[in-house]
This record gives structure tokens, sequence and C-alpha cells, in this order.
């Protein structure tokens, strides 16, 4: 699944350094993709990396990385449906 737009992605050819998403050409091998990172752990990884990644959101040559199989971060979720929930109190005006 892709981080940033959330389509499925075929993982049977595998994810590559310089593959990126059909729909919205994010890059796949990023930190936000690998099923490793967590925000707030040492270097934002599960994983005992040495060196830190600066920009989560682009291609990196990290040696662990596993793609995730779907994104389950509740504070995504919950500033996701927080931005819903704005947008339709906004609507909502002019109805």
């Amino acid at each position: 699944m892709c981080w940033k737009c959330g389509k499925n992605i075929d993982l049977s050819a595998g994810i590559y350094r310089t593959s990126t998403c059909p729909t919205c050409g994010a890059d796949l091998h990023s930190c936000k993709n690998c099923k490793f990172y967590a925000p707030g752990s040492h270097y934002d990884c599960h994983e005992s990396v040495d060196e830190i990644v600066t920009d989560k959101e682009r291609a990196n040559f990290c040696d662990y990385f596993s793609a995730r199989a779907e994104f389950k971060n509740a504070a995504e979720n919950s500033a996701a449906s927080k931005i819903q929930e704005a947008r339709n109190a906004f609507n909502s005006l002019f109805n």
C-alpha cells in the first residue's frame, strides 16, 4: 500500500530504490512505506539502523526496508478523520 495515497501496490515485482507509486508518484522504498517505521523510536525505526535517514518520504538505500502491508497508524487515522470532520462542518454551513 502506498504511504501517500493509500492505493494498493502490486508487490509481486518487488520494490526497489527507484520504485514509485503508479497513482501518485511517491517513492515506495522510503521509511514511511516500511513496516519498521516507528516515529519516536531511535531514528524513527524499530531496526537498529546506524545512520539517520533525514527525509522519511524519499527513496533511500536502507537494507532493512520491508514493505508495509497496510497502515494502522492511529495518529494518522485520527488526523484524517478530524480533517474530514472539519470539511463536513464547513460544507454544512453552505447547505
